[in-house]
């Protein structure tokens, strides 16, 4: 697995043509179907309790790189796809770009690369809409917590509804999705908020599958680097048992469960 990180390099204003990056990854096994080439967008809105990549999230880091130079980066990976693996843009919240990832996607799909996006679902305006309906194969959809008191307990801001109403328009559109939940044991790990997921997405033909997240503590040392309060740090990680339970209780609503 190949890492490029390039947070120290001088950072321009951004334009039409170029995309603030994070990071790279190549040969990602759990970013979407087959083998992806995977690009971690700077900048989220959100400071989620569990995020295991908190310096994607100030806007003003990150790496300038032109929309061309990625593409020909893609490229140089595209013998490893095979016939389902692809690109997977990530964050951060990869749609705080959507305008720059328009002319990115459109230059994947002339190459006739699969495209997929990760997000947190909290922006649909007229340049998320085009991205979707024109150049995206797949969305990984977060979903954060059935309730509005728990999306603000973990994401520090209100608004649980925006992921649902990216949902229904991904869903309106015909186009697949997959959604993702971190499984937080006493927090996000409880039936009634499993069985609630279950119900509000069971109807949806879209959804191929659900990936249950489960809950790990790698990233407290980014915390503690970037002199942030790690909060669930007495929180422990899932038992085989509850993962299970998780599953079976998702398979009475979902096509397709998998525990990454």
């Amino acid at each position: 697995m190949l890492i490029i990180n390039k947070l120290n390099k001088k950072i321009i204003k951004t334009e039409a043509n170029t995309l603030r990056v994070h990071s790279i990854e190549s040969f990602g096994t759990h970013d979407g179907p087959g083998i992806r080439w995977v690009v971690f967008l700077q900048g989220c809105k959100l400071k989620c309790l569990y995020c295991h990549n908190p310096d994607t999230i100030e806007t003003s880091g990150g790496t300038e790189y032109e929309i061309e130079e990625l593409v020909q980066m893609a490229l140089k990976m595209k013998p490893y796809f095979g016939t389902k693996g692809g690109v997977t843009v990530s964050g951060g919240e990869p749609l705080l770009q959507a305008k720059e990832l328009i002319p990115f996607f459109k230059r994947l799909k002339e190459e006739g690369i699969h495209t997929n996006i990760d997000t947190n679902g909290r922006i649909l305006n007229s340049f998320t809409k085009e991205l979707l309906d024109n150049y995206t194969d797949l969305v990984m959809l977060d979903i954060k917590h059935m309730t509005e008191e728990g999306y603000v307990a973990l994401t520090g801001v209100r608004g649980k509804e925006t992921a649902f109403n990216f949902a229904e328009y991904r869903e309106a559109s015909g186009k697949n999705m997959w959604l993702r939940y971190v499984l937080i044991p006493g927090i996000t790990n409880k039936p009634e908020l499993l069985h609630a997921l279950g119900k509000h997405f069971r109807d949806y033909e879209t959804i191929e599958k659900i990936e249950i997240q489960p809950y790990h503590k790698l990233g407290i040392h980014k915390w503690a680097a970037l002199g942030w309060d790690y909060q669930l740090k007495d929180a422990r990680e899932n038992t085989p048992e509850e993962l299970i339970e998780a599953s079976n209780i998702l398979k009475k609503y979902f096509k397709k469960v998998k525990v990454n």
